[in-house]
């Protein structure tokens, strides 16, 4: 194992065992459930968006499942918790073109823009890791879309 792939390990299961943002959001304006049903990873999302809707103001999730979804969806957290809705969707955007490259080709300045996401190049090598990886990024983009279209309709 290379020096590289040792240190994104154990970024991954340090992130893992941290769980960063994990915690029951009350006050949340869009909510998502996402299921593995391959290996059972289960995790929801809940977001609070800015007043003026353009920023991730709060992410909250609750979960289980193995060490490289809760790993992913903690690192995620960090990273959106506080970015505007189009920073969210680039990053999304940047940290799904990672995986659907099973790890290759993405630039220098992209694996810059993940930060700790970036640690999951070796898990997009492994097709059957890539939706662990996912699950928490999907639900974070479901949830915000909720919030946001719950905004539009004048939902309280």
């Amino acid at each position: 194992m290379s020096d590289m792939d040792e240190m994104y390990q154990a970024i991954i299961l340090d992130a893992a065992r941290e769980r960063s943002g994990e915690e029951d959001l009350a006050d949340a304006e869009g909510e998502s459930f996402q299921m593995n049903p391959v290996c059972g990873d289960r995790i929801t999302v809940k977001v609070k968006l800015s007043k003026d809707g353009s920023r991730v103001e709060k992410l909250g999730w609750q979960g289980d499942g193995c060490s490289i979804s809760q790993a992913s969806i903690g690192i995620m957290h960090d990273l959106v918790e506080g970015r505007s809705i189009d920073e969210l969707a680039d990053l999304y955007a940047t940290f799904r073109e990672l995986m659907d490259s099973r790890g290759h080709d993405l630039t220098a300045e992209k694996m810059s823009a993940l930060e700790d996401a970036a640690a999951f190049e070796g898990v997009a090598k492994f097709p059957m890791r890539i939706k662990c990886a996912l699950l928490g990024w999907m639900a974070v983009r479901d949830a915000t879309d909720q919030a946001l279209a719950r905004r539009e309709r004048g939902d309280e």
